[in-house]
């Protein structure tokens, strides 16, 4: 097996584990706030150190631009792991629907951890993108940041999971705390509806603010 594959298939494996673990968190606790975010930062504290050697534990498109803007991914692995990701992010999504249905569960159930605007007006949508886009760009800036260092790497999985954790704190109760277009998308696809036509915001607020971390870290931090 390629090593470009193997990277491929780890990101598969981690992001559905993301979505699958995040999001059914945040479906079967009504959107409890500690236990989501809990959920969301232990699972990348898990996949960061099962995977983090195969492919650097992306999991999330916005952590993939910010990596191909500071050159650390080439143009063809940066859409792979695209590919995978959302791939991953679809069969976590449709592995939660089935736990659901074959529980008996999903009668209860509104969605699987879609994301939405604060309101349908136009201030609750530009609110809702530039919350993202502060989120992404918090959670981004940190990754680069420990990351860059080999003498951070033995922490870098604890301190990147426990970022998305606070992250959430935040955001659980504005929009759901995308900072990941595949965990967006996934559970919209699945749903559509409201979540299928919203989720655009979910997609291009973390995606401008992994740039704009990206840049400031480009300007900021390196020398």
């Amino acid at each position: 097996m390629s090593k470009e594959l193997k990277k491929y298939i780890a990101e598969f494996i981690g992001t559905a584990i993301l979505v699958l673990f995040g999001c059914g968190t945040a479906v079967v606790t009504h959107g409890e706030i500690v236990p989501t975010a809990l959920a969301f930062g232990l699972a990348i504290v898990a996949t960061a150190y099962a995977i983090g050697d195969i492919s650097g534990c992306h999991v999330n498109p916005a952590v993939s631009l910010a990596m191909f803007l500071n050159k650390k991914l080439k143009a063809k692995e940066f859409c792979g792991y695209v590919v995978a990701q959302v791939l991953g992010a679809l069969g976590g999504s449709l592995l939660l629907w089935a736990i659901l249905t074959l529980t008996g569960a999903n009668k209860a159930i509104v969605n699987l951890g879609a994301n939405s605007f604060i309101s349908t007006t136009a201030g609750g949508i530009w609110a809702s993108l530039i919350v993202e886009v502060i989120l992404t760009f918090v959670f981004i800036y940190t990754i680069l940041g420990v990351t860059s260092d080999k003498n951070k790497a033995h922490i870098a999985g604890i301190v990147i999971g426990l970022t998305l954790t606070f992250v959430h704190i935040l955001g659980i109760n504005l929009t759901g705390t995308s900072v990941n277009p595949a965990r967006s998308l996934a559970p919209a696809i699945l749903m559509g509806g409201d979540a299928l036509s919203q989720v655009w915001g979910f997609i291009i607020a973390p995606l401008v603010g992994a740039a704009l971390a990206a840049c400031a870290y480009k300007y900021l931090n390196k020398q």
